[in-house]
């Protein structure tokens, strides 16, 4: 079970609770303070922050569809440093940028 998508798996466990945390994620993507651009790239680092590598390889396909380019990937995640050391360009870095070079262009 471990192969298995966690969304999927979230969704098909909890599908009420699921529903609940789409319409939310779905209310902060329609705010209209920032961009999705910029939202995603703060997301991005939010997670790399965190060591989320999983979440960062998610977020970057979406980042790069809404224009973000390579080395805003890149300096997002390496302005964690300054907030939580090396944890989030050891962890984070190299899975996104390989991420964004395998995502086809839009």
């Amino acid at each position: 079970m471990s192969n298995n998508n966690p969304i999927e798996l979230f969704q098909k466990e909890s599908p009420d609770v699921a529903e609940a945390y789409k319409n939310f994620i779905q209310s902060l993507r329609q705010t209209k303070g920032l961009d999705g651009k910029t939202k995603q790239l703060i997301y991005i680092g939010i997670k790399a922050a965190l060591g989320d590598e999983t979440a960062v390889k998610y977020h970057v396909p979406m980042a790069k569809a809404m224009g973000a380019t390579r080395e805003e990937i890149k300096d997002t995640i390496l302005l964690t440093l300054s907030t939580s050391g090396l944890r989030g360009v050891t962890s984070c870095l190299p899975s996104a940028l390989e991420t964004y070079d395998q995502e086809k262009e839009c």
